[in-house]
């Protein structure tokens, strides 16, 4: 009887333990049971093959069911909140300095999945990662689920080069890197990215893809050939090397961002800086489009959208409001299934007839996919509208969850 009883008592305890087997997070979103397990999101974070010694010197019972299947992202997407799904679909600048720090820590335990270093920082490489290292310390793993941020900055080169100092080397200018081979830039920027990847940023909001069409209208494409942002002065010249900065970045474990898409190369005025911006030229099937679509071609999962007008392909829509630039020119004519973010939509002077809120739900329902703000003041009242949005409007809820599944899945490699 006691050996009948002790062979009962195990089969027990062996029940018992495969129904408190971790599961991450728990169906309502909170914290596993088992405190002493690491948190862990299947797919972003992959757990060590073997558990722990006493696991894996035990072989399994022959009773004990199969281990749960990888969850697919479709129900990765359907273990988070709508507060967290509207939270992927947001990056916000954080000082490269660090100096606004607490105040971003805020938006992304408020959900804010995503976040750029903006500004000027010449501290180096350890000092940009510390500011990154503390942001992702200080987010609750509640707040987005455990998916893991994206860190973006600009590091185009020349003047546009936000991080510089002890570890980082200096950029030329675009149009100064279109003077090497194409195979040279592409190993510059590996190590570039490298730079990048020590200081905790896995985005660069780079390459610039427009084309300006010529040397002497450069100065006055205020917002790319003023600066010398251009590869060169003709779509092949651009496409080639700046699928090559792409792909050196890559090569570093960094995304690169394709951008202004559909091309800011023909424009006078700075969306930044003034309104009523448009490019009178470009078309639907515009030659210039080809250093987005070879860049896409190539794997570049990021496109960042112009915020200029397009007179002759959406006279009546800024670009990121247009259907016609995002879901038609870029997702069917481009084939681009990755992420869509915008250009600011918080700072710039050329959206200042829309509200904040209302720049953030035109974006998302004519197809784009992450907000990028250079405000982080301005974020709570864009995500309230989004999310309220999305409670009320179906349609618009669709727009969202599609959304935060492409983010879903660009952040897990696919």
């Amino acid at each position: 009887m006691l050996i009948l009883f002790a062979l009962t008592a195990a089969a027990f305890a062996g029940m018992a333990h495969a129904d408190t087997v971790d599961r991450g997070l728990s169906a309502a979103g909170g914290p596993s049971a088992k405190p002493s397990a690491p948190h862990a999101v299947p797919g972003f974070s992959p757990s060590p093959p073997g558990g722990s010694p006493a696991a894996s010197a035990t072989p399994a019972s022959p009773a004990e069911p199969p281990p749960p299947p990888h969850p697919t992202l479709e129900q990765r997407l359907a273990d988070l909140t709508l507060e967290q799904r509207v939270g992927q679909l947001f990056m916000v600048a954080a000082k490269a300095d660090g100096s606004d720090s607490s105040a971003v820590a805020d938006l992304l335990n408020n959900h804010v999945g995503n976040i750029y270093l903006a500004g000027r920082s010449e501290a180096g490489v350890a000092a940009a990662a510390s500011v990154v290292s503390k942001l992702k310390a200080a987010v609750s793993p509640a707040a987005s689920r455990g998916l893991p941020l994206s860190v973006a900055t600009d590091q185009e080169g020349g003047q546009v080069q936000v991080l510089k100092g002890p570890g980082f080397l200096p950029i030329p200018a675009a149009l100064d890197q279109g003077s090497s081979s194409p195979e040279q830039l592409r190993a510059d920027a590996r190590n570039w990215g490298s730079q990048l990847l020590q200081a905790g940023v896995n985005v660069d909001l780079a390459p610039v893809m427009d084309t300006v069409p010529g040397p002497e209208f450069a100065p006055s494409n205020k917002p790319i050939g003023a600066f010398k942002r251009e590869f060169g002065f003709n779509a092949a010249a651009v496409a080639e090397h700046g699928k090559a900065m792409a792909e050196g970045l890559r090569d570093a474990g960094v995304a690169p961002v394709a951008k202004h898409f559909p091309g800011m190369g023909r424009v006078t005025l700075n969306t930044d800086v003034s309104a009523n911006v448009h490019d009178t030229e470009t078309t639907r099937t515009d030659p210039n489009l080809m250093p987005f679509k070879a860049a896409i071609d190539a794997g570049l999962r990021w496109v960042m959208i112009s915020n200029a007008y397009y007179d002759k392909i959406d006279p009546e829509n800024v670009a990121p409001f247009s259907a016609a630039i995002m879901r038609t020119m870029l997702r069917e004519d481009a084939a681009f299934t990755g992420i869509i973010v915008s250009d600011d939509l918080c700072n710039a002077v050329q959206l200042s007839p829309w509200s904040v809120g209302d720049r953030a739900t035109k974006f998302i329902a004519a197809g784009g996919t992450m907000v990028l703000c250079a405000d982080p003041a301005s974020v709570p009242a864009m995500f309230t509208q989004v999310l309220q949005r999305a409670q009320a409007d179906p349609e618009f809820r669709k727009s969202v969850d599609a959304a935060a599944l492409t983010v879903l899945q660009v952040k897990d490699g696919k």
